[in-house]
């Protein structure tokens, strides 16, 4: 069956890094766009970062509050997507959950509805 699975997850200080995967399988993982997306408590879940499949991956995008910070990339011969963090902050604190969208090759696609699978997420937790 298909699963998507998060690592990486943590307790970090105010401009430390991590370091999320997210393993994917039950799929053919080099056909399908990845998603990053968040949630804190009491907050609805919003788009971190992207990438498309064309060209493994040709397209990305973030979200305005991480870029810069963030980069998303994904490795099809380990059906794995990584998101490096960088320079995080405690606004950065909540559960973080990767997605799977079978969508146009070049499509990285911002919106939660768009994506069909969903990981389980790992915690993030940046302390100031």
């Amino acid at each position: 069956q298909v699963q998507l699975v998060e690592s990486g997850g943590g307790l970090v200080q105010a401009g430390g890094s991590l370091r999320l995967s997210c393993l994917a399988s039950g799929f053919t993982f080099s056909i399908y766009g990845m998603g990053w997306f968040r949630q804190a408590p009491g907050k609805e879940r919003e788009f971190v970062a992207a990438i498309s499949w064309g060209g493994g991956g040709g397209t990305t995008n973030y979200a305005d509050s991480v870029k810069g910070r963030f980069t998303i990339s994904r490795d099809n011969a380990k059906n794995t997507v990584y998101l490096q963090m960088n320079s995080l902050k405690p606004e950065d604190t909540a559960g973080y959950y990767c997605a799977a969208n079978r969508r146009g090759p070049w499509v990285a696609s911002v919106l939660r509805g768009e994506y069909d699978y969903w990981g389980q997420g790992t915690q993030v937790t940046v302390s100031s």
